[in-house]
């Protein structure tokens, strides 16, 4: 396992996030984050395979089908294909708060599970997300972390900076 792999949040990391509550529920409302496709070919470029977790709880309460998921992919890989790279895995807890799963973030279930399919190193990788569960899956599996947010927040990932460019060009300084 010599790869090295970048984990992305989706919601709040990738795109714009829906209110409190609410949930991208159709291809059309995706809207790209400021620097979040730039700094998805940066990373790739800089030689880390790109994967995609996120918790989508609307699935469970009915309110986001599989169909929009998808349709979302499609448009995510169709975005960044000009940047000369892609997404190699999307996984996804689809369980509800109070599911007992391993899956759902904060748990590390996605990315030991994608590490194994995508012969990645987790000690190598990055788990980048916005919220403290990523940051804190992304150590419970093992791997640096990366918050997007204000640099004087509390956090406990290895990085914080505010966009995703911004964090892939500190990520790629790093080396992986």
């Amino acid at each position: 396992m010599s790869r090295s792999a970048a984990f992305l949040d989706r919601d709040g990391t990738l795109n714009v996030r829906a209110g409190d509550h609410e949930y991208v529920t159709a291809e059309k409302d995706f809207a790209w984050l400021p620097g979040a496709v730039d700094g998805a070919a940066r990373l790739a470029r800089a030689g880390f395979v790109l994967a995609v977790v996120s918790n989508q709880r609307g699935i469970a309460r009915g309110l986001v089908t599989t169909d929009v998921l998808d349709a979302i992919e499609q448009r995510i890989q169709r975005d960044l294909a000009p940047h000369g790279c892609a997404i190699q895995a999307f996984r996804y807890c689809f369980h509800d708060n109070l599911d007992a799963c391993d899956c759902r973030k904060p748990k590390p279930g996605m990315l030991i599970g994608l590490a194994s399919v995508l012969d990645v190193d987790l000690a190598q990788s990055w788990m980048i997300g916005d919220s403290e569960s990523d940051v804190e899956a992304g150590i419970a599996a093992g791997c640096r972390t990366a918050r997007i947010g204000d640099r004087g927040a509390h956090s406990h990932a290895d990085l914080v900076a505010p966009t995703l460019g911004v964090l892939s060009g500190l990520i790629a300084e790093t080396g992986s």
